[in-house]
């Protein structure tokens, strides 16, 4: 059996070797940050959007928390995918800086509480996951949204 002292000095190693793997593996973005955003990360966010807080109108208050098995299992599917195509935001070449990483590593954050929400099937957890997913929408979009207008010109 190993001592902490060993394990201690290889943990940071194997990370180190992780790293230098990890650098060295070829990837190939097949579309764009636009794409991406518009075909994984909105799809997936609004899920968790869709499953979360309540409703009130004419008829009376409606929750919108998932009631089955499958509902759950949907949101928890989605905060995976949003939490993924947060790291995907931060790829080499589509990262457009050091407060673009950041914005994606709060999503990513976020996303993945909306995950543990969802296999807890804690609706109010998962409320509070969706405003932080919110928070690091806007907060990104503040600085980064491109009008209509100007990605055509």
């Amino acid at each position: 059996m190993l001592k902490k002292t060993t394990l201690k000095f290889l943990a940071p190693a194997a990370l180190l070797f992780a790293a230098i793997a990890a650098a060295d593996t070829p990837f190939k973005p097949v579309i764009d940050v636009h794409h991406t955003m518009e075909w994984i990360t909105y799809p997936a966010a609004e899920v968790i959007w869709d499953s979360a807080g309540q409703i009130i109108d004419k008829d009376g208050e409606h929750d919108l928390a998932p009631t089955t098995a499958e509902g759950w299992e949907n949101v928890a599917r989605n905060a995976a995918i949003l939490a993924e195509s947060g790291n995907l935001l931060m790829l080499p070449g589509r990262a457009a800086g050091d407060d673009w990483v950041a914005y994606s590593a709060q999503m990513v954050a976020a996303a993945s509480k909306a995950l543990d929400a969802a296999e807890a099937r804690d609706a109010n957890a998962l409320f509070d996951a969706g405003g932080e997913v919110y928070q690091a929408c806007v907060a990104c979009h503040e600085k980064y949204w491109v009008k209509l207008e100007d990605r055509i010109n």
